[in-house]
């Protein structure tokens, strides 16, 4: 996990950002508030706009599709997009509106590090198979892909949870790797978007939140060889019996 110091680096920023524009009594009127080292958007988004601005949005609220749901990722903003975008608003204390403009997008400036990971996960975290990110079900940029959009959906789960560490044990496999590890042959570790998680909170917990963050794949305790810890992926159903999914 990333430490605090570059997460408080990002907050400091943010908040010398708007005492800025505060002090020159700057009205700012587009999504480009500041330059990111990631991604900076220069438009406010509503329902009907699309593009690579909206993809990039839709990445980082895939975790607020509401639940027993998800949202694609295709640069179109459409009802569904609009919805992710009202729940990430109330869960940060943002006017909910739906639409995305400079104070939905500062925030998002303010949970992403230069990479476009968000700030409590890294690249490394899911992927302790092998660097290149080759070997699995789909291509490697795909696999990557698949992971960051998971990592977006880790931290919607982590602050609805009370923005507490979740630890991950194991994440993007290759065949290899997953063969080495008795993984199903179907596993969503091959495609970059299965993830397990353990520590606390409890494995129940988890597996019971993460069916409001965009997982349609979850596995837990009661599930055959899932009493150590909680598997959270893109497709391919719920059980954790012990837990009541």
């Amino acid at each position: 996990m990333k430490t605090a110091f570059r997460r408080l680096g990002r907050t400091l920023a943010a908040c010398a950002l708007a005492a800025a524009a505060t002090l020159v009594g700057l009205t700012v009127t587009t999504g480009a508030a500041h330059a990111d080292g990631c991604y900076t958007w220069g438009r406010t988004l509503a329902s009907g706009a699309s593009g690579e601005d909206v993809r990039q949005l839709q990445i980082r609220v895939a975790g607020y599709p509401g639940y027993n749901s998800s949202i694609a990722i295709d640069g179109v903003f459409g009802p569904a997009t609009r919805s992710a975008v009202i729940r990430f608003q109330q869960a940060y204390g943002l006017s909910a509106d739906g639409i995305a403009g400079p104070l939905t997008f500062n925030k998002l400036y303010a949970l992403q590090d230069d990479d476009c990971t968000p700030v409590n996960f890294t690249y490394a975290e899911l992927n302790n198979c092998n660097s290149t990110w080759s070997g699995g079900a789909v291509a490697a940029s795909t696999a990557k892909f698949n992971a960051l959009v998971s990592m977006w959906k880790l931290q919607a789960l982590r602050h609805a949870l009370g923005d507490v560490s979740i630890y991950i044990s194991s994440g993007f496999r290759s065949y290899a790797c997953n063969s080495a590890v008795g993984g199903a042959s179907n596993s969503r570790h091959l495609y970059g978007d299965g993830v397990d998680l353990v520590g606390s909170p409890s494995f129940c917990r988890l597996a019971q939140q993460a069916r409001y963050h965009g997982f349609g794949n979850i596995l837990g305790p009661g599930y055959p060889g899932h009493n150590d810890h909680t598997h959270v992926g893109a497709v391919g159903g719920w059980s954790a019996p012990s837990c009541g999914i």
